[in-house]
C-alpha cells in the first residue's frame, strides 16, 4: 500500500487526514522501523506494509467521530490507541502495556509526534481494570489473547453505554459466538458486528458490544484463573 492508496481508502470511509496526520504518519512509520532495530516492536517494519498492515488495520475499527476517552489494552508498538490519537487529536488515548521496554518508546513516540492527552500506563490490563472501573467510553484491544478472555480482562473498564470495540481475525465470527456467555456476564451486548480487510486481502471481523449493565464486582478475576478457566 503507497501512501496515496493509504489517504484514498481512508477517505472511501470518511477519514480525511490533513497535514499534521501524513506528517505524523510518516513519522511514526520511520521511528518505528529506526526502534525496532533495538528492540522487538513487531515483525512488520517496512513503510509500505506498515500503512496496511498496521496504521489501516487499526483504523478498521473507526465508526463514525469518536470522542470521549480511549484505553487500549496491550498496545505494543501503539496499534490502534496511537493511528486513532493521530486520526482523532481531541480523543483521550491512555495506552496499557505491561512490557516496560515497549513503554519506553511508546512514551518516546508520543513525544516525536507532539501529541497531547495521551499517557502511557506500565500495567497488566487485568490489574488497570480493578481500579478503573467504568472510566472509558471506548476500550480497544488488537491482537490480544482469545476473546473469551480479553472480554473479563477489559470489560470492567468500560462505562454502561459505552463500547468494547473488538478486532479479531477470519475466525472472528465464531470467536464472538463462542464468547457469547462471556460477552452477557461482563454487561455487554453485541450491537453490530461487520467484516473487512486490509489491502492485502487479510480478513477482519470488527464488532461492537456495548455495555448495558454494570460489571459484576467479582471480575476481572486474575489473570492465571481467566486463563485456566475463562467464562
Amino acid at each position: 500500500m503507497t501512501f496515496t492508496e493509504f489517504e484514498t481508502a481512508l477517505a472511501a470511509r470518511g477519514i480525511i487526514l490533513d497535514e499534521r496526520m501524513r506528517e505524523q504518519f510518516h513519522t511514526y512509520a520511520a521511528y518505528l522501523k529506526e526502534y525496532n532495530e533495538k528492540i522487538n516492536l513487531t515483525a512488520i517494519d517496512a513503510f509500505e506494509e506498515v500503512l496496511d498492515k498496521h496504521f489501516y488495520d487499526s483504523l478498521l475499527v473507526v465508526h463514525g467521530d469518536m470522542k470521549g476517552v480511549l484505553a487500549d489494552v496491550g498496545t505494543g508498538a501503539g496499534f490502534p490507541g496511537v493511528v486513532l490519537k493521530i486520526v482523532f487529536p481531541d480523543l483521550k488515548v491512555v495506552l496499557i502495556e505491561p512490557i516496560g521496554k515497549r513503554c519506553v518508546f511508546l512514551n518516546s513516540l508520543i513525544e516525536k509526534l507532539s501529541l497531547k492527552d495521551i499517557e502511557v500506563v506500565n500495567v497488566r490490563g487485568e490489574d488497570h481494570s480493578l481500579s478503573h472501573r467504568e472510566a472509558y467510553d471506548y476500550v480497544t484491544a488488537r491482537a490480544v489473547s482469545n476473546l473469551n478472555s480479553l472480554i473479563e480482562v477489559c470489560g470492567a473498564m468500560v462505562k454502561k453505554g459505552g463500547y468494547f470495540l473488538c478486532m479479531r481475525g477470519k475466525d472472528g465470527h465464531k470467536e464472538i459466538q463462542e464468547a457469547l456467555k462471556a460477552i452477557d456476564t461482563m454487561g455487554f451486548q453485541v450491537e453490530d458486528t461487520y467484516d473487512e480487510q486490509i489491502l492485502n486481502k487479510d480478513q477482519r471481523v470488527i464488532s461492537y458490544f456495548r455495555k448495558v449493565r454494570t460489571t459484576p464486582l467479582k471480575y476481572p478475576r486474575k489473570y492465571n484463573i481467566i486463563k485456566k478457566s475463562p467464562l
